[in-house]
């Protein structure tokens, strides 16, 4: 066979080997597509799409319901009990269980809870799920683990609420309102200091709860009745006009720090002694421009008559222009640390490689690789006498300068000189893609890592360092969740090559 032969036969193996890598690699990607599918349906933010839970994992995920799961403010003898659990998916959730019979008709409490679970905002702490089982009713919704604004306002053991923190409660719940009226949701039952929550971030929300009553025929209103709007006293009816009143209170909680009877605080405010309103925890740290408006916006919602208060936009348009500090998070204003929730445990113990990769040490992965050197390579290539041809040793040469760039952690050099050898077609390494993978995350290129590690594992399925690479690209993009998917899936890996004696 002469050269120009040769090379002829070396191009079309080296096409074949690219449309063989590229095939791979799309069903790769519709596998992981499939898999994404099939997996419990999201939406924005992370939040689970609303779905209907059985009675055993909410047990299970409560403790059978124990009362030390309980966080109800006023513990077992709430009206309606609710409780943090967590799932089996590490999700921590809050479950409401109403008393037996409180939604007698099953079909009447699950329709009811689905309009609900419709709704998506980031002031709401969302609706997740619903459970229907027997007599029991019960509804599922996400946790927020930093206390009620009644706790803080009210039950502080550190410190008082700031002001700018105040006043971002006031905005954040008034949009929360907003948002639920432009969905067709505006009542709100028994809408107080209580049923505003913060999350792990700090971020005030309001709960879910208040968007269903208690129970079919029960009352919408469970405070005191002198916090309670007039027009319910009357007619025993929620209407849109009554949560502005509600919300009337809670600008009274907050800037009282107490929770003072609406008639008490409008006397107060008509006498003009505003000051004697203020939280004297505050230490004069307000603004009384600020604190005027807010005071003039509560009377306007608590008077007497429906029509007199203004509507949700309004509430919007007044407290946004009075937001400061939006610089500033909103636990830092909390003074409380912010709760990142740890990466679920792998399911099989670590190796070094795991290791390394689970604590996102590129240093000790770059040390790893460059031991491990191409070892995991043998017989992913199989060249006949006639390859071994100029671009073949140019290709070779390619991948040395690389490795030597990759051992002198020359990162850009190394992803140039492994380029070239790639794009040579005639060879394919699972072990230059894993290195070049490492060089973009070194170069803070996660996108490009993640498409090498791939990559690698079309080369090599089952080759655990394509998944651990793949762990550490996904963790990169903030795709926890699928970068815990990928650790445990190389740790399996690992484990069955241990067991049956191969290299891994």
């Amino acid at each position: 066979m002469g050269l120009c032969e040769s090379c002829c036969v070396s191009e079309k193996r080296r096409r074949r080997r690219q449309q063989q890598v590229s095939l791979q690699q799309q069903q790769l990607l519709q596998q992981r597509q499939s898999i994404s599918q099939n997996a419990p349906a999201r939406e924005a933010g992370g939040v689970p799409a609303f779905s209907e839970y059985s009675l055993a994992d909410l047990k299970a995920a409560t403790g059978k319901f124990s009362a030390e799961f309980i966080v109800s403010e006023s513990g077992e003898k709430a009206p309606n009990l609710v409780y943090k659990g967590r799932l089996q998916n590490k999700r921590w959730i809050a479950v409401k269980k109403f008393p037996k019979m409180a939604w007698p008709d099953p079909k009447q409490f699950a329709e009811e809870a689905w309009r609900v679970g419709k709704l998506r905002h980031r002031r709401l702490a969302n609706l997740i799920g619903y459970c229907c089982d027997g007599d029991e009713r019960l509804l599922v919704a996400e946790f927020m683990p930093n206390d009620t604004l009644a706790k803080h306002l009210f039950h502080w053991e550190n410190q008082t609420i700031e002001w700018a923190m105040r006043l971002r409660v006031a905005c954040y719940i008034a949009e929360a309102l907003e948002y639920c009226s432009s969905e067709g949701r505006p009542l709100y039952h028994d809408l107080n200091a209580y049923r505003v929550l913060f999350d792990e971030d700090g971020d005030p929300r309001l709960s879910c709860f208040g968007l269903m009553k208690n129970s079919r025929d029960g009352k919408g209103y469970s405070t005191n009745l002198a916090y309670t709007p007039p027009e319910y006293l009357r007619n025993g009816r929620v209407t849109p006009e009554s949560v502005i009143f509600s919300f009337g209170t809670v600008l009274l909680d907050l800037l009282s720090g107490k929770h003072i009877p609406p008639s008490h605080a409008l006397d107060m405010i008509r006498g003009k002694n505003i000051l004697l309103l203020m939280d004297s925890h505050l230490e004069g740290n307000f603004s009384t421009e600020e604190a005027t408006a807010l005071v003039d916006l509560a009377s306007h919602c608590l008077q007497y008559e429906p029509r007199e208060r203004p509507n949700i936009n309004n509430l919007v348009t007044t407290l946004a222009p009075l937001q400061t500090k939006s610089e500033v998070p909103s636990h830092v204003m909390l003074n409380i640390p912010k709760q990142v929730e740890a990466p679920p445990t792998p399911q099989h113990p670590l190796s070094p490689m795991g290791e390394a990769c689970s604590r996102m040490d590129l240093t000790a992965i770059h040390q790893i690789l460059v031991a491990t050197h191409y070892r995991d390579d043998e017989g992913t290539n199989e060249l006949s006498f006639q390859e071994w041809t100029q671009q073949m040793r140019d290709m070779l040469e390619a991948r040395k300068r690389g490795d030597f760039a990759f051992r002198d952690k020359d990162f850009k050099t190394a992803i140039d000189c492994y380029t070239q050898f790639i794009d040579g077609g005639i060879m394919v390494s699972q072990t230059v893609y894993a290195r070049r993978s490492l060089c973009h995350l070194l170069c803070d290129q996660p996108d490009a890592a993640l498409r090498d590690a791939m990559q690698a594992q079309c080369v090599y399925s089952d080759w655990p360092t394509a998944f651990y690479m793949q762990a550490v690209a996904l963790t990169k993009l903030d795709m926890h969740k699928d970068a815990a998917d990928m650790l445990n899936e190389a740790t399996r890996l690992e484990e069955k090559k241990q067991k049956s004696g191969g290299v891994y």
